[in-house]
């Protein structure tokens, strides 16, 4: 007979992600990925896509501080022009 404890799982881990806006560690789930898939940036609403990725919170104000910082174009390796920056804002609002 098996023990209790054999047949228990462990919980599961949550991955974490550091935000280039506000540069805090969030659970994955709670955070958006933006993703820079052959020059085009875009976001990843499955966080599965192939492409360089950076992780933003799910307002605009951490977006804000990445533009301002560049953040997000350090982490991408590639420069964000400011229309990219506004589509982005866009759809962030919409999954928040």
């Amino acid at each position: 007979m098996m023990s209790t404890m054999t047949m228990m799982q462990k919980p599961r881990k949550i991955p974490q992600r550091r935000c280039v806006g506000c540069r805090e560690m969030k659970d994955k789930p709670q955070i958006v990925r933006i993703v820079n898939n052959a020059g085009q940036v875009m976001v990843d609403k499955t966080g599965k896509a192939n492409g360089r990725g950076a992780y933003v919170c799910k307002n605009a104000n951490c977006l804000a501080k990445a533009q301002k910082s560049k953040g997000l174009e350090r982490s991408l390796k590639q420069a964000v022009p400011s229309e990219i920056y506004d589509l982005l804002k866009t759809e962030i609002v919409k999954l928040a």
